[in-house]
């Protein structure tokens, strides 16, 4: 019934969607070009609260747990388990004051209004995940870039979304770099639920009616621990918060 139901909500909200992409693509281009990283900021901060509102249409709904906890004036590294594109939305969104910068696949870099856009030009990392020599260089950028600047990258060290809700094992090497050249920074992971419910049907229709939690977990800072340590630390406390 769900399913039958959500065919011509799905519709509704693949509208509103799209619409809100072409609208924010220009938007973001005289920001970034006119006005400089703030404004662009800006600009993608409230592209990401309409998706939020369009993903509202389904009867999604959003709850951070425990973001107070989340340390102040420093570079940040989240790690988090992947679902759907729903988590990202809601990241840029929820943990805006933290100026998040993804690890994303190459192919998001172009194609896509808006989203492309932002990834190109807002310090996101663009890796090729076949190939290590472009992808190492790119990753090492951005943790440069969030040790001076105090900013947030986000990681997901599963490399791709679980169809499921059920983890993947973490993949070391990205989160290996992002700490050897942000040795300032705190890792915090982050355990997502429900995200892929969205997306049970695939991408159409759409699953109506999920709260997705995204729960913050205690900081983790990069210089007390060695990679070793830190990295089993963050996939167990990631791991434990799933529920599947």
């Amino acid at each position: 019934m769900e399913k039958l139901v959500s065919y011509p909500i799905s519709v509704l909200y693949y509208l509103c969607f799209g619409l809100t992409l072409v609208i924010f693509h220009p938007i973001q281009w005289v920001c970034f070009n006119l006005f400089g990283y703030k404004a662009h900021k800006v600009s993608v901060d409230y592209l990401n609260f309409f998706l939020v509102k369009c993903s509202n249409l389904l009867g999604t709904s959003y709850k951070f747990e425990n973001i107070e906890n989340i340390p102040k004036d420093a570079p940040i590294i989240f790690v988090s388990n992947h679902q759907s594109m729903y988590d990202i939305i809601a990241m840029i969104w929820f943990l805006r004051k933290f100026h998040c910068k993804f690890v994303s696949k190459m192919e998001l870099g172009k194609g896509i209004p808006s989203v492309s856009f932002n990834l190109r030009h807002g310090g996101s990392a663009l890796i090729d995940r076949k190939d290590s020599k472009q992808a190492i260089p790119e990753i090492k950028k951005l943790a440069e870039y969030i040790e001076k600047n105090k900013r947030a990258a986000v990681i997901f060290p599963e490399g791709t979304r679980s169809k499921t809700g059920k983890p993947r094992v973490f993949a070391q090497s990205g989160l290996k770099i992002l700490c050897k050249y942000a040795p300032s920074a705190y890792v915090v992971p982050i355990s997502i639920n429900n995200s892929w419910k969205v997306v049970k049907y695939g991408f159409f229709p759409l699953g109506l009616g999920n709260r997705l939690t995204f729960v913050v977990h205690k900081p983790l800072a990069v210089r007390e621990l060695d990679f070793a340590e830190l990295m089993e630390k963050t996939e167990s406390e990631v791991v434990k918060g799933i529920k599947f």
